[in-house]
């Protein structure tokens, strides 16, 4: 259907601009309270040089987005929820990211800690879109026809919490090279607003999304090769709530793992190293996620990022052939 209003690119230009005005004041800030990147010596060797640089800088991202939903949820009132699940999925990331650099302790929450917390935001919202919308249970399938639909019933809400857990973990993962965590975000993101602009009924989807996608590239300009600052899980965290609570809301969080193949690949190499360590003493890739397999194989930060940015640009006009989008202008 045709394009019905512009109200998208002003969206993402706010939040893209309040990105770049607040950069500059928040990155001094952190670097003064030293709130900086410890790296692993176990990396990659071009890492070390990394050491010091401020992280929690997601909310450079993280602020626009939900000040700037705040102000549009005056019109889109639904708009709220989405932004409440990926602030929620931030203020976690942000505890883990404190403990990191502020008390010292290198893995940050204990695993059941961060999980316990991800798991609370994620039924809230299933519970929410269950019982007190007219959303209904049912997902697209992609590459079915329009009208097929699977219907999920009471599986919904614990499916809608693995969903959601699944991807900011996954999300999480694909956080660690310059660049490449928000780079993705910000064309899946912008696959969404697209898709939103489809249908009426999706303005506020339309709107989140492109806030977030806007945020990603105000970001960019501050964490791309050689980042002056890193998003920690502060950032990730969020992203990653984010595009789950926006696949979900548009029935299609199947989607996911074909426009986010990229944080389905990189959560998967980690499994597949792990499960391979313990069970067979050897380990299938040079390190995890499999950024870093490249990097360890030769590849620069550049090379991995622009590959990857190429590959979720493939991966998200196969998306639209799955939904069977059409272009109408």
């Amino acid at each position: 259907m045709p394009i019905q209003s512009s109200i998208q690119v002003i969206a993402f230009i706010s939040s893209f601009i309040f990105a770049l005005i607040i950069g500059p004041l928040i990155i001094p800030f952190l670097r003064k309270l030293k709130f900086g990147q410890t790296v692993r010596d176990d990396g990659p060797q071009s890492h070390l040089v990394k050491n010091g640089t401020p992280v929690m800088g997601g909310i450079i991202f993280l602020i626009p987005v939900v000040i700037m939903s705040a102000v549009f949820s005056v019109w889109y009132p639904k708009i709220l929820p989405l932004t409440l699940v990926t602030l929620g999925c931030g203020v976690i990331g942000f505890m883990d990211d404190y403990i990191k650099v502020v008390k010292k302790r290198k893995d940050g929450l204990y695993a059941n800690q961060k999980m316990l917390g991800l798991v609370i935001v994620a039924t809230i919202f299933a519970f929410y879109l269950a019982q007190f919308t007219n959303l209904g249970t049912s997902i697209i399938i992609p590459f079915m026809s329009s009208s097929f639909i699977l219907d999920l019933k009471w599986l919904f809400i614990p499916f809608t919490v693995i969903v959601l857990i699944a991807t900011t973990n996954s999300v999480n993962l694909t956080d660690g090279v310059d660049g490449l965590c928000s780079g993705i975000t910000l064309i899946v993101m912008v696959f969404f607003t697209l898709v939103a602009m489809t249908r009426g009924d999706w303005d506020y989807v339309m709107v989140f999304s492109a806030l977030v996608a806007g945020g990603c590239l105000g970001f960019l300009a501050f964490n791309t090769h050689p980042a002056k600052v890193f998003m920690g899980d502060t950032g990730s965290l969020a992203l990653g709530g984010a595009v789950a609570a926006v696949a979900i809301v548009m029935k299609m969080p199947l989607i996911i793992l074909i426009v986010g193949a990229i944080y389905v690949i990189e959560a998967i190499s980690v499994i597949l190293q792990v499960g391979s360590f313990k069970l067979r003493g050897k380990r299938i890739f040079k390190m995890a996620p499999i950024h870093h397999h490249f990097e360890l194989s030769g590849w620069k930060e550049t090379k991995i990022v622009a590959v990857f940015y190429g590959v979720t640009v493939l991966l998200c006009i196969i998306g639209f052939i799955a939904l069977r989008f059409k272009f109408t202008l």
